[in-house]
């Protein structure tokens, strides 16, 4: 049976240090929270602000980190705990990015959308990290409407 905890930043970077294939820790956030298993942290999710600046309107929250272990329905059963705590913090919509290599099934699952290929391959800017981040490859944006604005 998968239960929800909360976490501290600092205890859900330290999962993300040690089993995320291709990120590193965040630097900020809103919220994490995690996922156990028999007592067993399974899995964690990291949200924030979006890190597009262009989609930084005070109402959208970003997840900006979900790892696991790879155990059955954890990505999924996080990505709608951080849905459910976003509309509940008054948020509008909650978005957040996969390597165009993933299937993004995990989210679909959770009830997200997929809104199409987003950005480009790496920073671009005067700060540009002196190393990537991240994977250079395409991404796809997904999103979940938590409020209609009337």
């Amino acid at each position: 049976m998968l239960t929800l905890i909360p976490l501290t930043l600092a205890q859900a970077n330290e999962f993300v240090e040690k089993h995320h294939r291709h990120h590193r820790r965040v630097q900020g956030y809103k919220f994490s929270i995690g996922c156990e298993s028999c007592g067993e942290l399974v899995g964690v999710v990291i949200a924030g602000r979006p890190v597009s600046r262009y989609l930084d309107d005070g109402f959208t929250l970003e997840v900006t980190r979900l790892c696991t272990l790879g155990g059955r329905n954890v990505c999924s059963f996080l990505y709608a705990a951080a849905a459910r705590a976003a509309k509940a913090m008054g948020y509008r919509k909650i978005i957040t990015y996969t390597l165009d290599t993933e299937n993004g099934a995990s989210i679909r699952a959770a009830g997200w959308t997929c809104a199409g290929l987003a950005g480009g391959k790496h920073w671009t800017g005067p700060r540009r990290p002196k190393v990537p981040q991240a994977p250079e490859q395409m991404k796809y944006r997904y999103e979940k409407i938590l409020r209609e604005v009337s």
